[in-house]
């Protein structure tokens, strides 16, 4: 089913050329389904990450735990923004494992982007993706 490329911003525009340029790197010898992501922080920086498989499943890790991991390693910790980049003619979301990690820094509401080559393809909310999750609130005091 081809979908319909829809309007960016042009903060949507900056995270999708991140994710691009990070996703012409993703290594995807076993699936053919590179993947890139980009992730903006309360600070305005973008982070990103492509995939990268491993001959050993499941040693292999994904394009959004990659641009969390780069966040993470420059000190920052609150993510307000993601967007994804996948090739194909289907929809490409963040895998439940990468809900889970971007959980962990952002909030429900945080707009998740799913972006296919020639742009934006539909929009969520974390909360969407990942309903009635499990988060830090729930161990923290």
């Amino acid at each position: 089913m081809p979908y319909e490329t829809l309007p960016m911003t042009p903060a949507q525009q900056e995270m999708f050329e991140a994710a691009h340029a990070a996703f012409a790197n993703a290594h995807a010898p076993y699936s053919k389904y590179p993947v890139g992501a980009a992730v903006r922080t309360a600070g305005g920086r973008i982070y990103a990450g492509c995939n990268v498989e491993n001959a050993a499943y499941p040693q292999g890790w994904c394009a959004e735990a990659s641009a969390i991991a780069a966040m993470v390693t420059a000190g920052e910790r609150v993510i307000v923004e993601v967007l994804t980049l996948s090739d194909g003619t289907t929809m490409g979301t963040c895998c439940g494992g990468c809900r889970q990690k971007i959980r962990e820094f952002a909030a429900l509401d945080t707009p998740i982007h799913s972006c296919g080559p020639d742009g934006l393809r539909a929009s969520f909310t974390l909360e969407g993706l990942l309903p009635f999750s499990f988060g830090p609130e729930n161990l923290l005091p």
